[in-house]
C-alpha cells in the first residue's frame, strides 16, 4: 500500500517547503540561508544515497514532479536573491542551460517562477535529442511553451553553443543545470560546450549558479573532471553533499545554500 505523506511529514523543518513558501521571494541570500538553517544542519550525504533518497521518497507516496517543483523554486528564488545583490536583476537575460535529465527539470521549474517573478529568461535545452530524456523533465519543458517572458532554445551541438556564446555578456546570471548526481565519465557534447560556455561567462563577470552540484563535480567525493563549471553559488538539496564540502568542491561550488525539498526522513533509511 501506498503512503501519501504530508507536507510536515515530508520534511522536518519548520519553514514551509519552497513552493509552498509566500516569503521566498522576498528574502535575500542571507535570508535563505537563515530560513533553510535547518536544512543545511543536517549529515552530509553522497550521490548515490542522494538518488536513493530520492526514489525511495516517491515510493513513499511523494511525486517526482512536487519534489522537482520545490527544487525549481528554491533555485529560482536563490538566483533573484543574487542577481539583486549583484544589481543584475532585469538588467539582461537570465540564462539557463539545462541538460535532458532531472537536473534539467529543476531549470525548466526554475524558469518558469523566475519569469513570474519579472525576469527576461532564456532557458536552453542542451541535448542532442529533441525534448529532455524524463517523464518530469519533459512535463516542465512543455510548460515554458506558453509561459511569458520565457525563450526555448534547443541546442543540440557544439556550434549551437558557440553561438549562444557570442552574445554571453548580455546575461544576468547564467545558470547551469546541465548534469547532477548522473555524471559518469568525461563530458561529451553538447554538454562539454555548455561547460565552456558557462566559463566564458564567468570570465566576462557573469554570475553563475549551479543546481545540485557544478557540472562534472561528483557530489561524493567532489573530484571534478576538466572543463568543469565554477559556480558563484551552488543550491542543493534535502542535505549537504559530501563532495561539496571536500576542498577542491567548495572550491568550485562557490557559496552553497541547501534547500528542502520534501524527501521525508523515512527514504533516508535503508
Amino acid at each position: 500500500m501506498t503512503t501519501t505523506l504530508t507536507p510536515a511529514a515530508a520534511d522536518s523543518t519548520t519553514s514551509p517547503l519552497p513552493a509552498d513558501d509566500p516569503e521566498l521571494f522576498d528574502l535575500d541570500l542571507r535570508g535563505l540561508r537563515t530560513h533553510w538553517a535547518a536544512t543545511a544542519a543536517r549529515p552530509a550525504i553522497g550521490s548515490e544515497a542522494m538518488t536513493g533518497a530520492d526514489l525511495k521518497a516517491q515510493k513513499l507516496g511523494v511525486p517526482g514532479q512536487r519534489l522537482m517543483e520545490h527544487a525549481g523554486v528554491a533555485v529560482a528564488a536563490a538566483v533573484k536573491a543574487i542577481a539583486e545583490a549583484t544589481g543584475r536583476w532585469k538588467k539582461g537575460p537570465i540564462l539557463i542551460l539545462a541538460g535532458p535529465g532531472n537536473n534539467g527539470g529543476d531549470g525548466f521549474v526554475a524558469a518558469r517562477h523566475l519569469a513570474k517573478a519579472g525576469a527576461e529568461v532564456a532557458v536552453v535545452l542542451v541535448s542532442s535529442a529533441a525534448e529532455p530524456s524524463t517523464p518530469d523533465a519533459t512535463r516542465n519543458w512543455n510548460r515554458l511553451d506558453r509561459q511569458r517572458g520565457v525563450a526555448r532554445i534547443h541546442a543540440s551541438t557544439g556550434l549551437d553553443l558557440k553561438v549562444l556564446a557570442k552574445d554571453i555578456d548580455r546575461a544576468s546570471i547564467i545558470v547551469d543545470a546541465l548534469l547532477g548526481t548522473g555524471l559518469k565519465g568525461e563530458l561529451r557534447d553538447p554538454i562539454r560546450s555548455a561547460v565552456e560556455l558557462v566559463l566564458a561567462a564567468r570570465k566576462a563577470k557573469v554570475p553563475v549558479v549551479a543546481v545540485d552540484t557544478p557540472t562534472a563535480v561528483d557530489l561524493t567525493s567532489g573530484d571534478a573532471t576538466s572543463p568543469v563549471v565554477r559556480a558563484d553559488l551552488t543550491v542543493t538539496f534535502h542535505r549537504p553533499k559530501m563532495g561539496l564540502l571536500t576542498k577542491r568542491g567548495a572550491a568550485l561550488a562557490g557559496k552553497v545554500l541547501v534547500a528542502p525539498i520534501g524527501i521525508p526522513r523515512e527514504a533516508d533509511r535503508g
